[in-house]
Formats: C-alpha cells, structure tokens, sequence
C-alpha cells in the first residue's frame, strides 16, 4: 500500500542520518582503529538488524535463505560489509573527511561502468557525459583544485576511496539476481563477516580501550550508517510510487554531511572541495535524466 507522505519521511530521515555519518566516522576514529572500528560497528548492525527481522516476523528466513546459496551469501558478507568498510574507514583514517566523503560519493558513475562490464548493459551517450562530469569532479576533489601538478593530499587515502567505490558498486551488482528479502540479506552478510573482522581486530589490534564517548560514537555509525537507516530507505522505496522523487534526496546528503563537519569537528572546506562535488552531482543528474521521449514513453506504461 503506497502512502506518499510516509515515503518521503523515511526517506527525508534516512538521508539525514547519512549526512551525519562522515562526521561519525572521523569522531570515531579518534578512538578506534579502522579494524577495531569495523568489528564494534558490526556487531551493533548485527543487533539492530536483527531486532528488525524478529519485530518483522523474519527472523526464522535467515537460516533458509542462507542454505539456499551459501556460496553467493559468503561472497556477499566478504565484500559489504567486510572489505567494503574496512576499506572506507582506512580512507577516512587517511583523509579529510570533506575529500573522502565526496569521493566515495561517486560509487553511482563507477556502477554505471560495471554494469556494462559484467551484465552486459549498453552504456548511453549521456552515462559517458555523466562519467566525464563525475571523474573530473573526482580529480579537482582529490588535487584541491591544482589539476596540473596531480599532487594528491594522500594518494594511498585517494586510491582506497575509489577503490571502495568499486566494491560498493560490485555488492550491488551481485545482489542484482538476488530475490530474497533485503534485511535478511544484509543480516547474512554481517553475521558472515563478524566473526572474521572480531577475530582479526583482537589478533591484530586488541580489544579497543576507548571511554564512552567512543564507544557511543560507534554504536551511532553501526546504527545509522550499517543498519536501521537502510530499512528506512527500502521502506520509502517500497511506500512511494514517484521512486525517483525519493531517490533524488540523496543529492543533498553530501553538502549536509560537509556543513556538519565544518561545524562540529570543525574541518576546513577547500573551495575545490565544493566544485568537484557540484560536478559529480551534475554527472549523476546527467545519467538520472530521461529525456523527453523516454519520459512520455514511461508515462504511457
């Protein structure tokens, strides 16, 4: 049952909680290792999710689900959450967070890419205009606008924020052919990748002795960024019947998310920053965009 009102709250809620998550991130680790960060934040989306599934009457799909394709769902785990943030957390840890922000933020343009790649699908004109647009903003971001010298802040931070472009955009592209319900998916996947990223953290970096303030921290990314933000968004997703009118609020996520850390952790915002995001932004908007046939061709459906 559709209930546009309700979409749009979820929907307004869930981007908000994302513009706060850059922030957290680097809050968090003031405290925390990338690993241990990984570890602690898992297993609080380990908790919240699971609490979602059992308030659904879903909980008892886990095992079945899994049993259906054990392999595919390893993999799954492997990649989001495993690789994927241990990866974004070691950009974080690398970086400003108002350059990795911007640049994780063009995962979109890198799936475009993939998908012709590995499903076969037809990039259009406008996608190579959109990657163009996308990846210049990408390189004034990442050289703080000296384009000619390519002089990177840090080019191992630079190069793990694209990298983890590519993994997210992967995990999505697997979970292309994957019928089984979204919350139970993702809860496989943390509960697969759990207990390597716990082990791994107390191998190799030993329980974290962090004061509450950290550990509040953490639990807010594990909330907000791994778990019950994701279903406010499946839900606004599912609740609406203008699917793009919903989509189109992440755009004003990433220009929130550099406000508040301007303002809370106090990071200075460099000018290119802003440009290159208003370019990657145009590029996802240029890839969005139907034209005016496709359009009536759509409303005629």
């Amino acid at each position: 049952m559709k209930n546009e009102r309700l979409a749009l709250s979820y929907g307004l809620t869930a981007v908000l909680l994302w513009s706060t998550v850059a922030t957290a991130f680097k809050i968090t680790l003031s405290y925390f290792t990338p690993l241990q960060m990984l570890a602690a934040a898992s297993a609080v989306s380990v908790l919240a999710l699971t609490a979602i599934a059992l308030y659904q009457g879903k909980l008892h799909q886990l095992g079945r689900t899994f049993r259906s394709r054990p392999g595919y769902y390893l993999l799954l785990g492997l990649i989001n959450p495993l690789a994927y943030y241990l990866i974004l957390f070691q950009a974080y840890d690398l970086l400003p967070a108002s350059l990795a922000q911007p640049l994780n933020y063009s995962w979109a343009i890198t799936l475009t890419l993939m998908a012709a790649v590995f499903l076969g699908q037809t990039i259009r004109r406008q996608d190579w205009i959109a990657c163009g647009f996308g990846y210049f903003g990408v390189v004034v971001i990442a050289t703080q606008g000296d384009l000619l010298a390519l002089d990177f802040d840090s080019p191992l931070g630079v190069a793990l924020a694209l990298f983890s472009t590519l993994l997210w955009a992967l995990y999505w592209i697997l979970n292309t052919r994957n019928q089984a319900d979204p919350v139970i998916s993702v809860l496989l996947g943390f509960l697969i990748s759990l207990p390597i990223s716990v082990g791994a953290s107390l191998t190799i970096s030993g329980w974290p002795s962090a004061p509450w303030q950290g550990w509040a921290a953490v639990s807010y990314v594990g909330l907000f960024e791994m778990g019950i933000t994701f279903v406010l968004w499946i839900n606004a997703l599912k609740l609406t019947e203008n699917t793009a009118r919903i989509s189109n609020l992440i755009f004003i996520a990433p220009f929130i998310s550099l406000l508040l850390l301007a303002t809370i952790i106090g990071e200075a915002i460099h000018p290119s920053t802003l440009i290159g995001l208003v370019m990657i932004i145009c590029g996802l908007l240029i890839q969005q965009w139907k034209g005016k046939s496709r359009q009536a061709a759509d409303s005629s459906c």
